[in-house]
């Protein structure tokens, strides 16, 4: 696949990545939105030559939904093995549209569905256990990773979708190798359709210290993401700015912050106020005293939905992915971060910060006093559920 080709195609016209920087043998782009990120994603599917494996925590055959089927199919019918994961209780796609897929010969696994007759300890167990990655890998050269689910909401204003504020990140070189073998790996742990395992024998590339494909799963690896942010908190000398559309981090994660916070270092966190899960925004407000008497600093973000996850500390470590900071993605979904250790990049990651703190309203001890009996009462109950949402 020509990459390079890729990048100059017609759909990217007006759609150039935030940022783009080569690292060693790699190159990294950071994309804003729907808006830059699905276009990208659609080149790279439609010069797939070999391979494309796609998983994705929600997929809707919406309007949105149906480019990317239908880009699949074509490539499928054109003799490309196709490859695509669903999560079982976030996707929701019609059995209609699943035999288009499966008759153009895409091969489709739904990840754990959630089906009548389970028991309760069962559907329980399953119900929490869910793949929430997002990730793209075509050729195995190129790779796609972030926060973006394929539907409308994510989908730009301009192209008639809900324009939700995410972002996600384009690697090529070892990174897209990284997010294909993760990829691989756990369909065959979960038994998806026999595949042409010929097909993804590659060429040994060459690696690149600075980028790091993190994945959870639900055995021995299952903390390596807290792992990672944990680590890097810890060294963090300056700053550390994180968005986090879901934000309940376990208390051994806040430690860390504070701990930083001692240190002289400045911490910044940008929330969700303008959210699609209600639930889990009441209990990140029952967090804010304690945040605020630790020294963080937090902004509620106010305009279209924020669903991002991403992180950038001192400028240089920066992280983007599926992976909330909550108790689901720290200790029970499948999640796929990527790790970008270079100033330039951690230096675009902290303009966009910066820029998204334009469209945000400082939390302090005032607004918690403000908030009525009622408003309290709520942060406190959902605060309770917080190692359940």
């Amino acid at each position: 696949m020509n990459t390079a080709l890729a990048r100059r195609s017609p759909l990217l016209e007006g759609r150039e990545p935030y940022a783009e920087v080569v690292i060693g043998p790699t190159r990294v782009a950071l994309l804003r939105d729907g808006y830059q990120a699905y276009p990208a994603m659609l080149a790279a599917i439609a010069l797939a030559q070999h391979t494309i494996c796609l998983e994705t925590y929600i997929l809707r055959d919406d309007s949105t939904g149906m480019r990317f089927i239908n880009a699949l199919c074509e490539r499928a019918r054109a003799g490309v093995e196709v490859l695509l994961m669903v999560d079982g209780w976030g996707s929701n796609v019609s059995d209609i549209t699943l035999l288009q897929l499966r008759s153009a010969g895409v091969k489709v696994h739904v990840f754990l569905p959630l089906r009548f007759g389970l028991g309760l300890t069962r559907f329980a167990a399953r119900l929490r256990r869910r793949n929430h990655r997002k990730s793209l890998v075509v050729d195995g050269v190129v790779g796609f990773a972030g926060g973006l689910n394929l539907s409308d909401e994510y989908a730009a204003v301009a192209d008639g979708g809900g324009g939700w504020r995410d972002t996600h990140v384009r690697v090529e070189g070892s990174g897209s190798l990284q997010l294909e073998a993760l990829f691989l790996g756990t369909w065959k742990k979960q038994k998806g359709p026999g595949f042409d395992a010929a097909r993804f024998v590659r060429p040994r590339a060459a690696t690149c210290a600075a980028l790091a494909i993190v994945g959870n799963d639900f055995g021995v690896h299952q903390k390596l993401i807290r792992k990672a942010y944990v680590d890097a908190i810890g060294r963090a000398k300056q700053r550390i700015f994180l968005t986090h559309a879901y934000f309940l981090p376990p208390g051994k994660f806040l430690k860390t912050m504070y701990r930083a916070v001692r240190r002289g270092v400045r911490v910044a966190v940008i929330v969700a106020a303008t959210t699609d899960v209600k639930l889990v925004l009441w209990g990140t407000r029952g967090l804010y005293p304690k945040l605020l008497k630790n020294g963080v600093e937090v902004y509620e973000w106010r305009g279209r939905v924020l669903h991002a996850k991403t992180a950038v500390i001192d400028g240089t470590w920066a992280t983007i992915g599926s992976s909330n900071l909550d108790s689901l993605s720290m200790r029970q979904n499948l999640e796929v971060n990527a790790v970008i250790v270079d100033p330039t990049f951690g230096k675009s990651m902290e303009q966009l910060f910066g820029e998204d703190l334009a469209h945000c309203e400082r939390v302090t001890p005032a607004t918690v006093k403000s908030y009525g009996l009622l408003h309290r009462m709520l942060s406190w109950f959902a605060f309770q559920l917080r190692h359940w949402l």
